[in-house]
C-alpha cells in the first residue's frame, strides 16, 4: 500500500514532520517531484533538521528511501545533506536514487539567478535552486538523466549540443561569459563517482515491494497552489505538487495510491510572489510569524521571511480537493494560543459577489478575503496527547475548519517534536 503525504496550500505545511511521524509505519519513504528549492524541517531525537531532497524517512534505520525520477537531482546538495546528518549522529540512511532522475546542472542554477535578475520587479520569486530552467530542459528533450552517466564520450557530444544553445543565450540575452564544455564534464565526472552508491532501478525495486507486502510514503514538495495546472499560475513551481503525480514521480501504479494525507497549517503562510488572499501585514504579521513554526516562519532554503496570514478555508477546501485527499493533518495549532480571537477567511468576495470557491488567478487578484472570527483559547496547548483534553475553543476551532473545508481531521500537531501529535 502506498500513502501519499502532500501540501493542501503553498507550501510549508509542515509535511516533513507527518512524513517522519508517518514513517514509523512504513517500509520505504520516497520524494517523487520537485528540487532543493524548498525544505522540510523536522525535529527529533538527533536534533532539528532541514532537508532540501532527502527523504524524510532518513531518521528511521529501518526504512529504504528513495529520490524518484521526477525529482530534479542537485547532486552537491545530496551529498551536503548526507554528510550533515551524519555529522550529527544519524546512522548513513539506505538511499537509492532512480537512474531515470535528471540532474539539475551548475548552468540551471546560473540561469534562474540571470533570469530572476533580468526580470527584476516582475520577477517570480525563485529560490534560484535552477528548478525552472532545470524542467525546461528536461522537457525540452535536452536533459540529463543520471542512466547517461555511465557513457561520458556520448554525454560530451550531448553537452556539446547543449551548450550551442545555452551560449547564445548568455552572450546576446544575458551579457554573460560563455560555458565550457571541458568544465561541464568535469562537473558531470564529480556528480558520477558521488552518486555510484546510489543509482538503481527504483521502479523495479518499488514493484517487488508492493508485490511483497511493503508499505511506502510518498513525500510531495510544496502544495496544490503551486502546482503548475491548478495553482496560482503563473507564480507556481515547475512540477505537479499533486498526489496524482507520485504515481509518475515514483515510478508506481495510480491504484497502489490508497490514502492521501493532505497536510494544512492552522493559519496561512507562503513563500514568494503570488496572490494570496488571507495575508496580513505590519506588527499583526511579524508576531504571527514570530511564533508560528518552531523558531518563526522563515524559509527553511532561503531565510525569507515568509508571508503570513489566518487560515483561509476557500484554498484549503480547493488544495483538499485536487489532492484527492482522504484525510487532513493539520499543523502548528500551538502558534494560535496567544490570539484572544482567530479570523478564519471561509469566502471571497470578488466583483461585489462572495464566493466559497477558489478562482482562477485572473479573478484571484480581485479576492477580497470574508471573514469570520472565532474565540481563541489563550493557554500553551503543547505537551497535550488527546484530543479531548484540547481547550473547548481550540476543539471547536479544529471543527469548524473541518466543517469548512469538508474533509476529516485525522490528526493535529501541537509543536514541532515527532512526539508532538494527536491523533483522532
Amino acid at each position: 500500500m502506498v500513502t501519499a503525504v502532500v501540501g493542501a496550500n503553498w507550501g510549508d505545511e509542515g509535511k516533513g514532520k507527518i512524513t517522519d511521524v508517518l514513517a514509523n509505519q512504513a517500509d520505504i519513504v520516497i520524494r517523487f517531484q520537485g528540487g532543493a528549492n524548498a525544505g522540510h524541517t523536522i525535529k527529533n531525537s538527533f536534533g532539528k533538521f532541514g532537508l532540501h531532497t532527502l527523504p524524510s524517512g532518513i531518521f528511521h534505520q529501518e526504512v529504504v528511501n528513495i529520490i524518484g525520477n521526477g525529482v530534479a537531482l542537485s547532486v552537491d546538495k545530496v551529498a551536503e545533506e548526507l554528510a550533515d546528518i551524519t555529522s550529527r549522529g544519524v546512522p548513513a540512511p539506505q538511499l537509492l536514487i532512480s537512474d531515470r532522475a535528471q540532474l539539475v546542472m551548475s548552468y540551471h542554477v546560473l540561469f534562474d539567478s540571470l533570469e530572476e535578475a533580468r526580470l527584476a520587479g516582475k520577477s517570480f520569486g525563485s529560490t534560484k535552486s535552477g528548478i525552472a530552467p532545470f524542467y525546461s530542459d528536461k522537457f525540452a528533450k535536452i536533459g540529463i538523466q543520471v542512466s547517461e552517466l555511465a557513457d561520458m564520450d556520448a554525454l560530451r557530444e550531448k553537452v556539446d549540443g547543449i551548450l550551442e544553445k545555452k551560449n547564445i543565450l548568455l552572450k546576446y540575452l544575458y551579457h554573460h561569459e560563455e560555458l565550457k564544455t571541458d568544465d561541464i564534464m568535469e562537473e558531470l565526472q564529480r556528480y558520477k563517482e558521488i552518486l555510484k552508491p546510489y543509482v538503481a532501478d527504483t521502479s523495479a525495486f518499488l514493484a517487488e515491494a508492493l508485490k511483497s507486502g511493503k508499505t511506502a510514503l510518498l513525500e510531495g514538495q510544496l502544495g496544490t497552489m503551486k502546482d503548475p495546472d491548478h495553482g496560482i499560475y503563473p507564480m507556481v513551481t515547475s512540477s505537479s505538487t499533486l498526489a496524482g503525480y507520485g504515481a509518475v514521480g515514483a515510478g508506481v501504479p495510480p491504484y497502489e495510491i490508497k490514502r492521501i494525507v493532505a497536510v494544512t497549517k492552522a493559519y496561512s503562510s507562503a513563500v514568494g510572489a503570488g496572490e494570496f488572499v488571507s495575508e496580513i501585514f505590519g506588527d499583526e504579521a511579524k508576531e504571527l510569524r514570530d511564533r508560528g513554526g518552531d523558531g518563526g516562519e522563515y524559509g527553511v532554503t532561503t531565510g525569507r521571511p515568509r508571508r503570513v496570514g489566518y487560515y483561509d478555508a476557500v484554498a484549503s477546501k480547493y488544495g483538499c480537493r485536487l489532492q484527492g485527499a482522504t484525510e487532513v493533518a493539520l499543523t502548528v495549532l500551538d502558534a494560535l494560543g496567544y490570539l484572544d480571537e482567530i479570523p478564519v477567511c471561509v469566502g471571497y468576495e470578488i466583483d461585489g459577489k462572495i464566493t466559497t470557491d477558489f478562482p482562477t488567478t485572473t479573478a484571484l487578484a480581485k479576492a477580497k478575503p470574508v471573514w469570520e472570527k472565532l474565540p481563541g483559547w489563550k493557554c500553551d496547548i503543547r505537551g497535550i496527547r488527546k484530543y479531548e483534553d484540547l481547550p473547548e475553543n481550540c476543539r471547536k476551532y479544529v471543527e469548524f475548519i473541518e466543517e469548512k473545508i469538508g474533509h476529516p481531521i485525522s490528526m493535529v500537531s501541537n509543536g514541532p517534536a515527532r512526539e508532538d501529535i494527536i491523533y483522532r
